[in-house]
């Protein structure tokens, strides 16, 4: 493989993780609320199939995004309103609506698809686009990769670093004491469901838009997407940089089983294709393995430095999700 190619393969990575990113970092902003979001791989099917179909009736790829964050945030509101309302199992609902999403981008997908639409063009940044290396992997993207970047930061920027993030964290790990520091703790909710499905409904269109251009039904390639997305929140910790890290690591994944087809041809190319996906699952293993009984004995075993530098990884891998995750809050 020659640099250009390489270098054109990694920018295609960059690209390829923006709507995993997107829907990881909404995800974790509606968790981080104590609402959990488990319609998401039907949600993103639905927001790729609505924004293209609006995209495609009014020329506008604007209106196409608009039209994803509208349809995240209202499955959004759903899960939110059946779980902190009517105080249903966040679980059942979510996974229902997840079901129930797929099958409707399906069904009402049907018309249009297959048919050629709007896509968004390259925007290449004059001047930083001709530095050597960094040019062609982060100078040459789309206006969505770009702003998947200044997500990461700015989601990181206001979770640990503004009051509103504060109470953020606050009402998804002890909504009581939230309540008592004069937060609508159910309120705020809704809003941060909300706020994290319109950002996660943006996945969609960009998939339908840029990545994956179009509309093709079960054929689309990304049904199962939403359940990595659930798994990468968790491995990232419910933390934006490290949940960047787990949405590179797939589509880098995923980019390897392309490239490794040629020289695997005995290997049938629907495995290499699923293989990020069980891959993804065994890392999410790594991620609490050091709070297992079975670890710590074999640890013991192990002289004390190697000890020492083995329980250092594994804390900075351990995540602890927010202790009122899925936990409805009732005013005494």
């Amino acid at each position: 493989m020659t640099t250009t190619a390489l270098l054109t393969s990694i920018a295609g990575v960059l690209s390829a993780a923006a709507p995993v990113l997107f829907a990881v970092i909404g995800e974790t902003i509606s968790e981080r609320a104590g609402v959990l979001n488990l319609s998401m791989n039907g949600m993103i099917l639905l927001s790729a199939m609505g924004s293209f179909a609006v995209a495609l009736a009014s020329g506008s790829i604007v209106l196409g995004f608009l039209a994803g964050a509208a349809i995240g945030a209202l499955v959004a509101l759903i899960v939110a309103f059946a779980s902190l309302t009517l105080l249903q199992s966040q679980v059942a609902v979510g996974f229902v609506l997840a079901l129930l999403c797929r099958d409707l981008s399906y069904f009402l997908g049907n018309p249009i698809m297959g048919q050629v639409g709007p896509r968004i063009s390259l925007v290449r940044i004059p001047g930083l686009e001709n530095i050597p290396i960094l040019g062609a992997i982060f100078f040459r993207q789309d206006v969505m990769t770009y702003l998947s970047f200044v997500l990461i930061v700015l989601a990181w920027f206001f979770i640990f670093r503004t009051k509103q993030g504060l109470m953020l964290r606050g009402i998804g790990e002890r909504p009581a004491a939230a309540y008592i520091r004069g937060a609508s703790v159910n309120k705020l909710r809704f809003i941060y469901a909300m706020l994290g499905g319109a950002i996660a409904g943006l996945a969609g269109p960009i998939y339908s838009l840029s990545v994956k251009a179009g509309w093709k039904g079960t054929i689309s390639g990304l049904d199962g997407i939403g359940w990595i997305v659930l798994s990468i929140t968790i491995f990232g910790g419910w933390k934006p940089f490290r949940a960047a890290f787990g949405a590179y690591l797939f589509a880098f994944l995923q980019w390897l089983g392309l490239v490794l087809q040629p020289s695997l041809p005995s290997v049938p190319s629907q495995v290499l294709q699923v293989a990020p996906f069980p891959l993804m699952i065994l890392t999410l293993l790594f991620v609490n393995i050091g709070n297992a009984e079975w670890v710590e004995r074999s640890l013991a075993r192990l002289p004390e430095n190697v000890r020492r530098d083995i329980a250092k990884v594994l804390r900075a891998m351990n995540a602890t999700p927010p202790a009122a995750l899925g936990v409805p809050f009732e005013k005494e």
